[in-house]
């Protein structure tokens, strides 16, 4: 598993051994996801725009 998320982190990431291995898992988990859905391997649970965020008016 931590072989894995090594290499993630590395390879695919682009952060340094260090950066990796110092990082918070939880963080490292977070941009992994996120890498995934840039590519098109993984798809959002739900998405909303803007004005799902911010309501009309503020």
């Amino acid at each position: 598993m931590f072989t894995r998320l090594f290499y993630y982190g590395t390879v695919q990431l682009g952060f340094s051994q260090e950066e990796t291995w110092l990082m918070p898992f939880g963080l490292l988990l977070d941009l992994w996801e996120c890498h995934k859905q840039f590519l098109g391997l993984a798809k959002p649970k739900r998405e909303l725009c803007i004005d799902d965020v911010i309501p009309y008016g503020i």
